[in-house]
């Protein structure tokens, strides 16, 4: 009897999104969302906290940081639980989980391998709801000042005099 099981190396990526399916997991209450993995918690006050969970794995899932830890996904997603957006968002969620079931798995948020999750999302990267969540991320994660050190980036320079003043010819990789 031959094994067909064919055996390959994993890449970085893959093990590291393995890893992450496994140790990453956010806590939902009625009303609040909280991580497992360090101590923050959010107040949800028009959005289902399952809701709020589901846009937390989604904007990881959409510019994923293994550096960033949940809660500033959490602060990016977190203006979009107002009663204004709620029923779009909800209503996006709902389509998210549908497509989620359409490939055998219980929801979004259960689906446990990170490229599952993402082809689930490219299924649905031309909708309107994928859109508006995919471009305030833009704005709501990359504009808090804490995440910018990750980054390496340094903030503005105008108030400090400028690029020429303050760090134009420090770098040492050109």
């Amino acid at each position: 009897m031959t094994n067909t099981l064919e055996r390959r190396a994993l890449t970085r990526r893959e093990l590291l999104s393995r890893g992450a399916a496994v140790t990453v997991a956010l806590v939902v209450g009625p009303g609040f969302v909280a991580g497992t993995t360090a101590a923050w918690a959010m107040d949800v006050a028009h959005l289902k906290p399952d809701t709020m969970a589901t846009l937390i794995q989604m904007a990881r899932d959409i510019y994923p940081h293994d550096r960033l830890a949940d809660e500033y996904y959490a602060a990016a997603v977190k203006g979009y639980d107002t009663a204004d957006s709620a029923p779009q968002i909800e209503e996006g969620i709902a389509a998210l989980n549908a497509a989620a079931r359409g490939k055998g798995e219980a929801s979004y948020l259960g689906t446990g391998w990170e490229r599952d999750r993402v082809d689930i999302l490219r299924g649905m990267e031309e909708s309107p709801f994928f859109q508006t969540i995919r471009g305030g991320l833009v704005t709501g994660l990359y504009n808090q000042k804490a995440v910018w050190p990750v980054f390496g980036y340094e903030g503005e320079s105008y108030s400090e005099g400028g690029y020429i003043n303050r760090g134009f010819d420090d770098i040492s990789w050109i």
